[in-house]
């Protein structure tokens, strides 16, 4: 495109479809907020209500900022890659950090009621998930964000950073979807099976939950979404396959 002109539009339904995902991921904060607020007393560090940080920042962290870096780059199309990558990794570190306060929320809390650590599937399925979660991160910066990796190192890794970015995603809402229950069962056990409120604004927080996910999905695998590379990105990856390869540009 000539210099000062428009950059080209985003494909037909790419925004309607991510404006929807925000819509959903909005809506499963307040949500979140809401049971919580009504049905568990809301949420204060160092008292009995600190185990309710940790739904509402792993409904944050590992889902909605998770989802939002996922579509970084279905979303910024025609912006410098190298701001892209910065503001993919930057969601991603920010999910990891509030979901890290929200692991803590859940162990100093059950240290404080006497509570066993680490013995229900989702307990299993959250932890494994955070672990991969930051293993990915870190070599997601390791690979793509500094220099040092070579062209057919990141050639090589990028099919794999995708694969598993979606599966950590899947996971994240899989281990929320265990939590809702496992915490339900827990709380109002007599109840739930009368379609009390609180069981059905939790089953509805779950719906919304697998409908971010699919949203999400749906955005990042449809092939004609994918963000196209710029004419100076093409220009720069082969200089960089040459410099790091020792190949030319035309080999």
């Amino acid at each position: 495109a000539m210099d000062g002109a428009p950059p080209p539009a985003s494909p037909t339904g790419l925004s309607a479809y991510v404006a929807v995902s925000q819509l959903l991921g909005l809506t499963l904060l307040a949500t979140t907020g809401a049971w919580l607020g009504c049905y568990r007393g809301g949420v204060a560090w160092h008292s009995p209500l600190q185990f309710n940080a940790h739904p509402l920042c792993m409904v944050l962290g590992m889902v909605f900022l998770q989802g939002d870096a996922l579509l970084v780059y279905r979303v910024f199309r025609h912006e410098a890659k190298r701001s892209t990558k910065a503001l993919h990794a930057l969601l991603h570190g920010l999910a990891l950090v509030i979901a890290l306060v929200g692991i803590i929320a859940v162990f100093e809390s059950h240290r404080a009621k006497g509570i066993p650590d680490m013995y229900s599937l989702h307990s299993w399925c959250g932890m494994a998930t955070f672990v991969l979660y930051l293993l990915q991160w870190l070599l997601g910066c390791g690979f793509f964000l500094f220099p040092g990796a070579s062209f057919s190192l990141r050639g090589w890794y990028k099919p794999q950073h995708i694969f598993f970015g979606i599966t950590l995603f899947i996971l994240s809402i899989t281990s929320c979807l265990l939590g809702i229950t496992e915490m339900l069962l827990f709380k109002i056990s007599d109840s739930y099976s009368h379609f009390v409120p609180e069981g059905i604004l939790a089953n509805t927080l779950g719906v919304l939950l697998v409908a971010f996910g699919l949203v999400v999905g749906y955005v990042l695998t449809r092939e004609e979404w994918k963000r196209p590379p710029l004419a100076e990105e093409l220009a720069l990856s082969m200089d960089f396959k040459t410099l790091t390869e020792g190949e030319s540009p035309g080999g």
